[in-house]
């Protein structure tokens, strides 16, 4: 199990986690610092999350995982 702690700023950047996750085999969450834990392939699921502080990228495959974190820093 990967885990990345990435801040997420903006929707822009929750649109490029959901685009990044859509393209992964394997699922990808996103956990906030409340518990709540989103699909980060589903839109509505990832604006339901917390992120007035960073979120935890959680992944089996870490090549997905960087995909995902990478689509943040574009």
């Amino acid at each position: 199990m990967m885990v990345k702690q990435v801040k997420v700023s903006n929707f822009t950047e929750v649109k490029g986690i959901v685009s990044a996750a859509a393209k992964c085999y394997n699922d990808v969450g996103v956990h906030d610092m409340k518990g709540s834990i989103a699909d980060a392939k589903s839109i509505l699921g990832m604006m339901s999350l917390d992120y007035s502080h960073p979120v935890k990228i959680v992944c089996e495959n870490e090549h997905d995982l960087n995909s995902v974190v990478n689509a943040l820093k574009q």
